[in-house]
C-alpha cells in the first residue's frame, strides 16, 4: 500500500463512517473559528498589534513554541495566510534568540543562538532562555508547507529559507566549541527531549516530517533526515508497549520509560499528556507514507486497549503495560482525539467506534482547553483528509491536489 505522498489520496475517514461532507466541512470551519475567533472563554488565539498574533496555553497562561508552531500548521493546512504570518512574526519577534537579544540578558546562554525560547509571557517577555525541540520541528514543517502553498516572501517571510536555517541549527550545533548543543543526537539521529538531556520524548518523533526535510533541507543535511525518519520509526517500536500500544511521556534512547527528568520530581514514565500525541503521529505517518505495517498493528492495539481493558476510560492514567495509576488524566479530550486519529493506521475492530466517539465529542471548555483543542483540530483535519503534504509546484506528484 502506498501513502498519500505517492498517491495524492487523503482518506476522509468521517465520510467513510457515513458522515455527510457538508457536516464535516462545517465542523472543521466551526472548530477553527471557535479556537481563533470565538468568545474569550473559547478562543486560544489573539491578535497583537497590527501584524502579530499568538496562541495562549490557557492552562499555564503563557505562549509556547509548541502552540505557536501548531497554530502555524493549522493555518497553512486551512489556507489562513494572514493568521499564519501574524503567528510567525510574533514568534520571530519575541521567541527567537539571536545574538543581540542573548547578549542583552546575562541570564541567557549564548549557545542557544538560533533557537526559540520555549515559553514567553503574553506580552512577549521570555519565561525561559532554552528551547523545546518539538517547536522547532513544527515551525520548520509549517514554513516549508507555507513556501510550497503560498510562495516565499522577503525577510522572515522567505519561508523556505527560514525553515532550512532552523533545521541547520538543530543538527549542527556543537560541531564547533561554544556553539551549543544540537536537538538531534548526532550518533543515533533521535530527537532529544531538550538539548541538555540524552533521552527523548516519543511524541516528538515525526518521521513523516523528516521524510520531507530530506527533500527540502540543505542538501548536505538531507541524508541525515532520511536516516532520522528510519531511526524514529525504529525508536517508536521500542517505546510503545507491544501489547497495549502505550508509551511513556519520556523514554531513553532504547525505549525504556524515564521516571523523572534529572533534577525534577514529576513522574513521566506513564501514558499521560505528552504521550497522547504519539499514536496520532503514527497515524499521520502511515497516512502520508505507509512505510511500516507495524504502525497499523500498534494503532489497533492501542484502540483495543482503550475499548476492552480501559473500558473506554479516557480519564484514566496508565503505566505503559496498562497498569492503572492513581491519577486522573489532565487532558481527556486529547485522549479521545488521538485515539480517533489512530484510525488512519489501525486495522482493528474499533476504528469506527473511536472515530464516531470523537465526532460526537465537543471542544473542551475551561482553562485547560488549549492542549486538548489543538489535538482536537489536528484530528479533525487528519480524519477529514485536510492534513496534507504541500509540495512545491514544480513537483509533479499530486500530494496537494
Amino acid at each position: 500500500m502506498a501513502g498519500a505522498f505517492e498517491t495524492g489520496v487523503y482518506r476522509n475517514v468521517f465520510l467513510e463512517c457515513g458522515i455527510p461532507e457538508e457536516e464535516i466541512e462545517k465542523k472543521v470551519s466551526d472548530t477553527f473559528r471557535t479556537m481563533f475567533y470565538g468568545k474569550e472563554e473559547e478562543r486560544i488565539y489573539h491578535e497583537a498589534g497590527p501584524d502579530c498574533g499568538f496562541l495562549t496555553d490557557t492552562g499555564n497562561n503563557d505562549v509556547r513554541t509548541e502552540g505557536m508552531s501548531y497554530g502555524m500548521m493549522m493555518c497553512v493546512q486551512l489556507d489562513k495566510k494572514e493568521e499564519f504570518d501574524r503567528i510567525w512574526k510574533w514568534a520571530r519577534t519575541y521567541m527567537y534568540m539571536d545574538a543581540e537579544t542573548l547578549a542583552a540578558h546575562p541570564e541567557a546562554n549564548m549557545e542557544n543562538e538560533g533557537y526559540f525560547a520555549w515559553s514567553c509571557q503574553l506580552d512577549g517577555t521570555k519565561n525561559a532562555w532554552g528551547p523545546a525541540p518539538d517547536g522547532e520541528e513544527f515551525f520548520a514543517m509549517a514554513l516549508f508547507f507555507a513556501s510550497n502553498r503560498w510562495g516565499d516572501g522577503e525577510g522572515i517571510f522567505n519561508y523556505s529559507a527560514q525553515a532550512r536555517k532552523i533545521l541547520h541549527d538543530c543538527i549542527h550545533k556543537g560541531e564547533k566549541p561554544g556553539t551549543g548543543k544540537p536537538m538531534w543526537d548526532s550518533d543515533n539521529h533521535l530527537i532529544k527531549f531538550i538539548t541538555e538531556c540524552d533521552f527523548s520524548d516519543p511524541s516528538y518523533h515525526l518521521p513523516h516530517f523528516y521524510e520531507l526535510f530530506a527533500l527540502w533541507a540543505d542538501k548536505e543535511d538531507r541524508e541525515f533526515w532520511k536516516t532520522a525518519a528510519k531511526a524514529s520509526r525504529e525508536y517508536l517500536k521500542k517505546a510503545c508497549h507491544p501489547e497495549t500500544g502505550l508509551c511513556a511521556e519520556y523514554a531513553e534512547y532504547d525505549g525504556t520509560p524515564v521516571y523523572s527528568q534529572p533534577g525534577g520530581n514529576d513522574r513521566h514514565d506513564w501514558y499521560y499528556s505528552d504521550a497522547y500525541r504519539t499514536i496520532a503521529n503514527i497515524g499521520l505517518d502511515y497516512l502520508w507514507f505507509a512505510a511500516d505495517p507495524w504502525e497499523r498493528e500498534i494503532a489497533a492495539k492501542l484502540q483495543q486497549f482503550y475499548q476492552e481493558t480501559a473500558k473506554d476510560n479516557q480519564d484514566g492514567v496508565f503505566l505503559i503495560d496498562g497498569t492503572p495509576v492513581e491519577k486522573k488524566a489532565l487532558h481527556p479530550v486529547a485522549v479521545i482525539a488521538t485515539n480517533a486519529q489512530a484510525s488512519l493506521a489501525a486495522d482493528g475492530q474499533y476504528t469506527r467506534d473511536c472515530v464516531l466517539k470523537f465526532w460526537n465529542t465537543p471542544l473542551r471548555t475551561g482553562n485547560r482547553r488549549y492542549y486538548d483543542n489543538c489535538l482536537y483540530l489536528f484530528a479533525l483535519l487528519a480524519l477529514s483528509g485536510r492534513y496534507r503534504i504541500w509540495m512545491p509546484e514544480s513537483d509533479n506528484r499530486t500530494a496537494n491536489s
